[in-house]
């Protein structure tokens, strides 16, 4: 394995989005906050209007990392697409995947980081938040993780978010992490990473693959289909998911069908 490739020597942040500024404007402001800063954000946004394009120029300023903006026309949910652009044009070799409904614990970038090895992606998870918090946050001046975590024993007893020890404790790296085979559970799209070499070698994401539900299980699983091991995230590189309604899952079933089609043909 080439030296540049023991540790990242830049990541990429790969953010996708679509028309709810409000929520990518505390996405943003939290990778600001980030204690590890060797990194950029490539902003994959799948036909947002104007409002969505303003909020990023007026941000681009004062922040403190290199932000770039890719957009695509509106023709339905075509992320795959626009992220394939984002990969071509990443500048680090080392890519993390999130969504711009997420917001990230300042030590994000730094444990994805720590996680990254290779031969290996990473799969992170999530903390729900629910309806009313949601409305909450988006409604704050500007993102501070140090406030929203003092009450976080309050907002678990309440059932605003779903998990609250992962927000607490970090874990280091370990075989424990490794998965011994592919699975289909916990794969978010909205927080992963691989080297940016290792996606290209797949192609990236199946692009045929349009409308909503499990591109991010088919990517995972043709990874893993070359070698590559899964490793897990979790206790780590959790993120903060605002609540939203639930997204239009009418090519979910087909998409699922397409990828147990690629799974039992290597079982073959």
């Amino acid at each position: 394995m080439a030296t540049e490739f023991r540790k990242p020597q830049m990541i990429s942040v790969l953010l996708a989005t679509y028309n709810w500024p409000q929520a990518l404007k505390l996405c943003l402001e939290s990778l600001a906050t980030q204690t590890d800063l060797d990194f950029e954000i490539i902003i994959a946004d799948d036909g947002s209007s104007n409002s969505t394009k303003d909020l990023i120029e007026s941000i681009k300023p004062s922040f403190p990392v290199q932000i770039k903006h890719l957009w695509q026309e509106d023709l339905g949910f075509r992320k795959t697409r626009i992220l394939n652009q984002a990969i071509a044009q990443a500048s680090g070799n080392y890519l993390v995947f999130l969504d711009g409904d997420c917001i990230c614990q300042p030590t994000f970038i730094a444990n994805h980081r720590l996680l990254a090895k290779p031969g290996y992606l990473v799969t992170g998870s999530r903390v729900l938040l629910d309806q009313a918090l949601t409305k909450q946050l988006l409604e704050w001046s500007c993102w501070s993780f140090k406030h929203f975590a003092s009450h976080l024993l309050w907002y678990r007893l309440h059932g605003a978010i779903n998990k609250y020890w992962p927000l607490k404790i970090h874990l280091g790296d370990g075989a424990w992490r490794n998965y011994q085979k592919f699975m289909w559970r916990r794969i978010k799209g909205c927080n992963m990473a691989c080297w940016k070499n290792d996606a290209l070698k797949i192609n990236g994401f199946d692009e045929t693959m349009t409308g909503w539900g499990h591109e991010d299980a088919d990517f995972v699983f043709r990874l893993t289909n070359i070698g590559i091991i899964r490793k897990s995230g979790s206790w780590s590189t959790e993120v903060l998911h605002l609540f939203h309604k639930i997204n239009d899952q009418s090519q979910a079933a087909e998409n699922a069908r397409r990828v147990r089609e690629k799974i039992m043909a290597k079982v073959k």
